[in-house]
């Protein structure tokens, strides 16, 4: 089983206090409950344990905005992180998973609902729906499994894996594209944008 540590959150959180952050993450970078994802059958545990030493460096290579900025099909979530300031954020060493919405999710929107979320007067709720994305942890789509996995944003996600055909759902959402690695974690492209619990667009 590969755990969250909670210190690694916190240390992770500290990156989007510094870009700005520090309201929207405020309630669950504090006192973030040790939880876990399950990995698949036959793998070892990961027992490391990072300190939270401040903001975390800067990854070498391409990360998951870069690789998502080399994306066609990823333009309109790289404009939104843009907005939502969170690039400096999500350069930072991780490591990530990203389940990111494609063009297509993000223009399934009810219209004019993108136009109103990339407003600098919005830009806290699009940081909000845009961590709920997020998970602390690199987790590729082999090693994930059934059950409810927390965010960036301090509340869960949903995954379900269907154990006949492979499929991987998040929330309402389906991975489309698994597995785009960058060097500070990985990216799942989703066909659908998620939205935490209780809030509407």
């Amino acid at each position: 089983m590969t755990t969250i540590r909670s210190s690694k959150a916190k240390r992770w959180m500290v990156g989007f206090a510094s870009v700005g952050a520090a309201a929207l993450l405020a309630a669950c970078g504090a006192d973030t409950p040790d939880t876990a994802v399950e990995t698949a059958p036959g793998q070892a545990p990961t027992a490391t344990e990072e300190p939270a030493t401040g903001t975390a460096p800067m990854a070498e290579g391409d990360t998951v905005v870069d690789v998502a900025a080399s994306e066609e099909d990823f333009s309109i979530l790289v404009e939104a992180i843009e907005a939502a300031d969170l690039t400096e954020a999500l350069s930072a060493s991780g490591p990530v998973t990203v389940f990111a919405p494609t063009n297509a999710a993000f223009e399934s929107l009810p219209e004019g609902t993108l136009d109103e979320l990339l407003l600098p007067e919005n830009q806290d709720l699009l940081r909000q729906v845009l961590t709920y994305h997020v998970l602390q942890e690199e987790v590729a789509a082999a090693d994930v499994t059934t059950g409810e996995v927390p965010t960036a944003a301090g509340t869960p996600v949903s995954i379900q894996v269907d154990d006949a055909t492979g499929d991987v759902m998040v929330n309402e959402a389906m991975v489309v594209t698994p597995d785009i690695q960058a060097s500070n974690g990985v990216i799942h492209a989703i066909d659908q944008v998620i939205l935490p619990p209780g809030l509407t667009l």
